[in-house]
């Protein structure tokens, strides 16, 4: 196992805390991100004192020093149907640029079970509910940001334990309707993911395939432990796996990461590719707090491709 060091943390974590927002809640964390003209946003996911979830909006101009609006960006919906199945929160959002529109998927949660909704903005000052775009139960749902043969892909993770928690990708012409699912990746037995794993951050493009930043679990005596792994897809298809790299490149080791509301976790919603060849990931320490820390992308893609692991159990 090589001991290069694959993600640099950013000497100022945690970027945002609970302290930094300007409503109370009691964690902030699992933010999804994206550039918005010159300035990064994210989309942060809090506990209400309620023990419920909404998503709050923060901006910057570096990447890093980020300051947070004084209203949430979403609570869960009074109205329609969305009513009913964000009764008990939002929570999770993944931002996804595409057809000039900033596509969110995040999950709905209410006494039916979670379901992945999808809303839409081109300013960040307003959010339109588009539609429930999956049934009960679904977590973890991320969009590609280019069509194929016309069609629109997604990573998704059925909430099941019937295929333990593997990602699946699923096809749409609408991004409304979807179908034509494949399992993509598969937890490996007694590996750092073999409890579940889902997609995180939105795939991002390079010559080599799309770079899929998700997440995995293991299970300790002292409880479930999260980590980030790198998985490569195919260009055309990204139904086709690449390559899944065999080992983490990202571990609880801060103290933030380490105990909180959830102790023991590194989770991505959202990474953002830089020009000179890197890429920022952000992560949630613990479900409590956001942290950032910067990769080579060549390095990630690297891993998916001399260190790989078959995608699908064999």
């Amino acid at each position: 196992m090589s001991t290069k060091l694959i993600v640099e943390r950013y000497a100022g974590n945690p970027i945002l805390t609970k302290d930094d927002v300007p409503y109370a809640v009691e964690t902030v964390h699992n933010a999804g991100a994206t550039r918005y003209g010159e300035r990064y946003v994210l989309l942060f996911r809090s506990h209400l004192r309620n023990g419920r979830s909404i998503i709050g909006i923060a901006w910057s101009d570096d990447g890093y020093r980020f300051q947070v609006e004084s209203e949430p960006f979403m609570v869960p919906s009074t109205e329609g149907a969305f009513s009913a199945y964000e009764e008990y929160g939002v929570e999770d959002p993944r931002i996804c640029f595409i057809n000039d529109q900033y596509y969110i998927t995040y999950s709905a949660y209410s006494r039916f079970g979670v379901r992945i909704g999808l809303a839409k903005t081109c300013e960040f000052k307003t959010v339109e509910r588009v539609s429930l775009i999956s049934q009960a139960d679904m977590r973890n749902v991320v969009l590609f940001p280019e069509t194929f043969n016309g069609r629109y892909a997604r990573l998704d993770r059925p909430h099941s334990e019937i295929n333990p928690w593997c990602i699946w990708l699923s096809w749409s012409t609408d991004l409304v309707h979807w179908g034509d699912s494949v399992p993509v990746i598969q937890p490996v037995t007694y590996h750092w993911d073999e409890m579940k794993i889902g997609p995180g951050a939105t795939p991002i493009k390079t010559p080599e395939g799309w770079l899929n930043i998700y997440h995995g679990v293991f299970p300790t005596m002292d409880g479930a432990v999260y980590r980030l792994g790198v998985a490569l897809h195919d260009l055309a298809n990204p139904a086709r796996v690449i390559g899944v790299a065999d080992d983490w490149i990202l571990s609880p080791e801060d103290s933030w990461e380490l105990t909180g509301y959830v102790h023991n976790v590194v989770f991505s919603c959202g990474a953002i590719a830089e020009q000179d060849g890197t890429v920022k990931i952000y992560w949630g320490g613990a479900d409590s707090v956001m942290c950032v820390g910067t990769a080579k992308i060549s390095d990630l893609v690297e891993l998916c491709c001399k260190n790989a692991r078959p995608a699908l159990a064999i």
